[in-house]
């Protein structure tokens, strides 16, 4: 190989290593495009920070452009439309930001009701799975006690039973709302069983309207009224009484009363810790439009009555 041709390749293989194709010249097109962008990253910055910053800071920013502008840049009519321009922009951008932070607010104080009543749901479950292994086993060794004295009882007691975990289990399980005949079913099979337990020293009377059946109510609530009711207002009273559940449209709102014919309330017993988590389960759920009233009756005995707004559950979740 000659040395001209080695000199040949070797500039050739140098130089396909350092050479770089020449970037095209920015077109007109391009430039304005550019420019476009440029005006609207600024416009927007200027959007953001006349949106937040004070007032007395505009106006003081407003009186040094019209000095600028005005004297000695010489267009005082330029400045002026653009200060009148940055108002305008203020206005609008602040009810802009005003309404961005109600909506935030709103949808963070949602999230915050949303979590507070999972929360407390939650807790009630609890409750309620801490409860029922205490009831279901005192009324199961009941019925182990009647089955030798009095099996006609026990028989009895043991449809009663599964009566009540037909009511209950469905209601543990499903994600539907609880309506009103829902839990009367569930408060009438716990009555039967305590009926046979107490025998005639319980009477319990249920008056609910068939229409009135399929309305929403929290799960848990009517129980808690019933327990109360027998534990601290029946059971102390040696010829025990009546125990009645009763319903009805009070205002616009479902009412359900709970009242015996007991002792009557006692404001710091036990009863306190029920009737506190039923307040605050009202209170998570329906923010206040819901309330729970403790009468005592001027015959004697006591009447609990819970309120809520009224409202029908869907066919799926009605009893």
């Amino acid at each position: 190989m000659s040395t001209d041709q080695n000199s040949t390749n070797a500039n050739g293989a140098a130089g396909s290593g350092t050479a770089r194709p020449a970037a095209p010249p920015m077109g007109i097109g391009q430039a304005f495009g550019e420019i476009r962008r440029g005006v609207a990253v600024m416009w927007w910055a200027f959007f953001d920070w006349v949106a937040v910053v004070q007032w007395k800071a505009l106006l003081l920013v407003s009186f040094l452009g019209l000095i600028i502008g005005g004297g000695i840049l010489k267009l005082p009519t330029l400045s002026f439309l653009i200060i009148i321009s940055a108002f305008i922009v203020k206005i609008v951008a602040g009810g802009k930001r005003r309404a961005e932070a109600t909506a935030s607010e709103a949808t963070k104080r949602a999230e915050t009701e949303q979590l507070e009543r999972t929360v407390l749901e939650a807790r009630m479950e609890a409750l309620q799975a801490q409860i029922e292994p205490h009831f279901l086993f005192n009324t199961l060794g009941s019925i182990d006690q009647l089955i030798l004295t009095d099996p006609p009882r026990a028989s009895k007691m043991q449809q009663s039973l599964i009566r009540y975990l037909r009511s209950a289990m469905p209601q543990m399980r499903a994600g539907n709302r609880p309506t009103l005949g829902q839990q009367i079913n569930l408060c009438t099979a716990f009555l039967e069983i305590m009926s046979m337990r107490m025998e005639e020293r319980l009477q319990p009377v249920v008056i609910v309207p068939e229409g009135l059946k399929s309305a929403v109510f929290p799960s848990m609530m009517l129980q808690t009224l019933v327990e109360n009711a027998i534990k601290h207002g029946l059971e102390p009273k040696p010829a025990g009484g009546r125990l009645e559940i009763a319903a009805e449209i009070d205002h616009g709102q479902l009412a359900v009363h709970v009242s015996d014919t007991g002792v009557g309330f006692m404001p710091k017993g036990e009863t306190g810790v029920g009737l506190a988590n039923i307040r605050e389960r009202l209170k998570v759920l329906y923010n206040g439009r819901a309330e729970l009233i403790i009468t005592v009756l001027p015959a004697g005995g006591t009447c609990a009555t819970i309120k809520i707004p009224y409202e029908v559950a869907p066919t799926s979740s009605a009893a």
